[in-house]
């Protein structure tokens, strides 16, 4: 890879990530069990999901403001060279659809600060709008469902749900969901994009984890590993903290 290609690898993994963060959905009031009981049996997978877009719309309704930190660090080893760099952000979001960001810090790397970081910030402030949004959304108009069946989870256990998206767009991706069954919010998603949004990447595999902040639940963590098609490995995290709801 030359240093002309190098940035374009980067922002196509920046685009990536939008993928990943999916809207945060609508908690019930049911406290968190620590076993799998809380998965009832019978349910189809037609109806998991059309509890998880049910509760995604009381979501936008209810969750009015909030304010958090972002913790953002890229490790890239391979050709031309090895890089590094970090990024403190503050998040301040207002329903329905403003975000804004402040920059605390940054740290290594100048072209992983401009091309990556700042480039996420700049797809997510765009796909908090509503059209971006319904384009995007875990709905069955953007992508096919199957329950792979369940699992214990910290929550009070899981639904597994394998996604495929209905169409090759870089903004959605393929892999399993895992769906709390109390609350029909996303727990995890573990996936790779529905398209390659560069020639240069070779495979991207995507690690997206939320938690129950009051009844809401919101991103805990991500991790998004890029293998580069001339040799080298990326590895985007990102960790949220210190909610404040309003």
């Amino acid at each position: 890879m030359n240093r002309q290609l190098y940035p374009s690898f980067l922002v196509g993994m920046a685009v990536l990530l939008f993928a990943a963060v999916a809207l945060p959905s609508h908690a019930a009031d049911a406290a968190p069990i620590s076993t799998s009981s809380a998965v009832a049996p019978g349910l189809s997978v037609e109806e998991i999901v059309a509890r998880l877009d049910r509760h995604n719309e009381q979501r936008a309704a209810t969750l009015r403001a909030y304010e958090g930190k972002r913790s953002y660090s890229l490790s890239y080893r391979g050709f031309p060279s090895n890089r590094d760099a970090g990024m403190e952000v503050l998040v301040h979001f207002e329903s329905p659809e403003h975000k804004s960001f402040d920059v605390v810090s940054d740290s290594g790397s100048k072209l992983i600060q401009s091309k990556v970081f700042l480039k996420l910030l700049e797809s997510e402030r765009e796909a908090a709008h509503a059209e971006n949004q319904r384009q995007t959304a875990l709905t069955p108009d953007n992508y096919t469902f199957a329950l792979l069946g369940s699992r214990p989870s910290p929550y009070g256990g899981c639904y597994r749900v394998a996604v495929e998206p209905r169409r090759d767009n870089k903004f959605l991706y393929r892999g399993e969901i895992c769906v709390n069954a109390i609350d029909f919010a996303v727990e995890s998603i573990d996936a790779e994009p529905a398209k390659n949004p560069s020639f240069w990447i070779k495979k991207t595999r995507i690690a997206h984890r939320y938690e129950k902040i009051g009844q809401f639940w919101l991103p805990a963590s991500n991790q998004t590993v890029t293998s580069v098609r001339l040799g080298g490995t990326a590895t985007l995290r990102i960790l949220y903290s210190e909610y404040e709801l309003r």
